[in-house]
């Protein structure tokens, strides 16, 4: 009777992880589409978005909110995944879990917090996973999560940089500068965003395998 309650507090990620690496899928694809975009516009002779010329017949402002509206759907379909892996942690080692289970959604709204709380969320969340989650952390265990991390923590800052220097950019020089920030930062969210989908297949499929007992819970 213990063993099916706890069964039953379990949560199926498995659904919501291939809608978020369908989401991230996009973003990738609308990052290189922008990257594009910006690459041409180094090579003109002058900054003009207005004309079509340049671009066919792409409307840059649909382009832009497109990809603004798929990232906040991608972000909000990624944090309830991630909060109902938490809650699975929870049951198999929730004394491991450092933070509340309200932590993984209120984690990523907290201003610089966001840049590490909801990475050691997810340490706990991966160790409680595993095959064994109380034993000490493997050489290189750790490595698709710091690496996804760092991409993304990376991505965020560079973009938050384009933009400043895109928004007081008032000489040609100054837009290509933002520009080159611009691809930097289109470049670290497509790594960012393909190790995400790593990382989300990879913690989604362990804690499948622990919840229908391939894997032992401890």
């Amino acid at each position: 009777m213990g063993v099916r309650s706890t069964m039953l507090k379990l949560r199926n990620p498995n659904g919501l992880s291939y809608a978020v690496i369908a989401l991230l899928a996009g973003n990738i694809a609308f990052d290189l589409l922008l990257g594009v975009i910006d690459g041409r516009s180094l090579s003109a002779d002058a900054m003009d978005f207005s004309d079509p010329a340049r671009f066919g017949q792409l409307d840059l402002n649909m382009a832009y909110s497109m990809a603004f509206t798929l990232y906040v759907a991608t972000g909000i379909v990624f944090i309830i995944w991630f909060h109902r892996l938490r809650m699975n942690a929870e049951v198999w080692a929730g004394d491991l879990q450092g933070r509340g289970k309200g932590w993984a959604i209120g984690g990523w709204f907290i201003p610089i917090g966001n840049l590490w709380i909801p990475r050691g969320i997810a340490a706990d969340i991966w160790r409680a996973s595993r095959r064994q989650p109380y034993a000490a952390d493997g050489a290189k265990e750790m490595v698709l999560l710091n690496s996804w991390w760092t991409c993304w923590v990376a991505a965020v800052v560079v973009d938050r940089i384009a933009a400043q220097l895109s928004k007081r950019a008032e000489t040609v020089e100054a837009y290509t500068t933002a520009t080159w920030w611009s691809l930097l930062g289109y470049g670290l969210d497509i790594v960012a965003a393909v190790l995400a989908i790593f990382f989300v297949r990879r913690l989604t499929a362990m804690q499948h395998l622990k919840a229908t007992g391939m894997i032992p819970a401890a």
